[in-house]
């Protein structure tokens, strides 16, 4: 049963990829002290490696 209480969520940002590579194909994202690479492949889908 849902905590009447509770405060609602927050809304989920959202961010265009565009706005996010600002013309890249690939950003390092740091998160817990370790590096994220975020791709964008020829064929327009994302890999994000460690």
């Amino acid at each position: 049963m849902p905590d009447r209480n509770a405060e609602p969520a927050a809304p989920v940002r959202r961010i265009a990829i565009s706005e996010l590579l600002r013309g890249a194909r690939e950003i390092e994202i740091e998160h817990a002290g370790r590096i994220y690479r975020l791709r964008l492949t020829s064929q327009g889908k994302l890999i994000m490696t460690a």
